[in-house]
C-alpha cells in the first residue's frame, strides 16, 4: 500500500536525483556534500553540517495541507501485467516445457476432456513440471515423460497453457498532501543553486512513482526564502509541493488457465464450465 511515508521517500529520491544527477559516487551539482532526508533537522546536527559547509535538504509533511479527494469506485486494478516465464509448446501431441519455472505460475494440460494443473514453486524446473503433470495425466490415461516433454499417445486434442499470478491493488481512499522541501545551506549562493535545481526537477514532473505501482500527482504550491530570522550562518529556502495519491491495499489474484464461455440465446448471460 502507498502511505505518506512512501511519498516522502519518493520525494527524497527525486531530490537526490536532482542534486546528484550522476549518482552519489560523483560530486553534487553544488560541489558540496548534500544530506537529504525525511523529517525535520536536529539543531545540533544541522549546526555541525553547516559549519562543515554541508547542505541539508529535509522533506516534511504539511499538516495544514491535507484534503480528502476520494472520488472513484474502489475497484481492483492490475497496475503491471505480469507475464509467465515458463513456456509450453505442443507439436503433434507432445508438450515441451521451457524457460524459467519461477514461483507464482499456473501451468496446465488439457488432454481431450481431462484438465491437470500444477502451481509452480521455488526450485521448480521445466523437467520437474513435466514430471508432475505427466504423473497427473497417468492417473486417467497413458502418458510418457522424457526430460521436459510429456507425450500422450492417442489423444485427440492436447492443449498446454501457462499463466502468471497478477498483483492487484484496490484504492481505499485518495488524498492530497502538502510536503515542505527545505534547503538548509551555509551561504546564499549555495542555497540558490540547490533550491533552483530541486524546483526545476520537481516542477517538470507531473507524477511521482510509488512502491505500490501507482503514481502521485504533483503540483507546485509555494516557495519562500527564510533568512531574516535565522542564524547568520544559515540560509534557507522552502519549496512546498502537493502530491495527490491513493491509499491502497494489495493482493495476488490467480489467473484462469482453462475455461469455456458461451453466451445465452438472448445475449444477456454467460454460462461457464470446465474452469481450472
Amino acid at each position: 500500500m502507498a502511505d505518506q511515508s512512501d511519498v516522502e521517500a519518493a520525494l527524497v529520491g527525486a531530490v537526490g536525483a536532482a542534486l546528484y544527477p550522476e549518482g552519489i559516487a560523483a560530486p553534487s551539482i553544488v560541489g558540496r556534500v548534500c544530506r537529504i532526508y525525511r523529517g525535520w533537522p536536529v539543531p545540533a546536527a544541522l549546526a555541525a553540517d553547516l559549519a562543515s559547509g554541508h547542505v541539508n535538504v529535509s522533506v516534511f509533511p504539511e499538516a495544514a495541507h491535507q484534503v480528502a479527494t476520494t472520488r472513484w469506485p474502489d475497484d481492483w486494478a492490475i497496475p503491471v501485467v505480469r507475464t509467465a516465464s515458463l513456456t509450453a509448446d505442443v507439436v503433434d501431441g507432445v508438450v515441451t516445457f521451457g524457460g524459467a519455472a519461477a514461483a507464482g505460475q499456473l501451468v496446465g494440460l488439457l488432454v481431450d476432456n481431462l484438465a491437470v494443473v500444477h502451481r509452480t514453486e521455488a526450485g521448480d524446473t521445466p523437467e520437474s513440471v513435466a514430471a508432475v503433470l505427466g504423473a497427473y495425466v497417468r492417473t486417467r490415461r497413458m502418458a510418457s515423460v522424457s526430460g521436459a516433454t510429456v507425450a500422450v499417445p492417442g489423444a485427440t486434442s492436447v492443449l498446454a497453457r501457462v499463466v502468471a499470478d497478477q498483483g492487484a491493488v484496490r484504492e481505499t481512499r485518495r488524498q492530497r498532501q502538502g510536503f515542505r522541501i527545505s534547503c538548509w545551506c551555509a551561504d546564499p549562493a549555495t542555497r540558490d543553486v540547490a533550491a533552483s535545481r530541486i524546483d526545476a526537477a520537481l516542477s517538470s514532473r507531473r507524477f511521482i512513482g510509488l512502491p505500490d505501482g501507482m503514481s502521485g500527482r504533483m503540483r507546485f504550491v509555494s516557495s519562500a526564502v527564510l533568512d531574516q530570522t535565522q542564524n547568520a550562518a544559515l540560509y534557507r529556502r522552502d519549496l512546498v509541493y502537493s502530491v495527490e495519491y491513493a491509499t491502497t491495499v494489495a493482493t495476488v489474484m490467480p489467473s484462469m488457465i482453462f475455461g469455456d464461455a458461451t453466451l445465452a440465446a438472448d445475449g444477456g448471460g454467460v454460462a461457464r464450465s470446465r474452469l481450472s
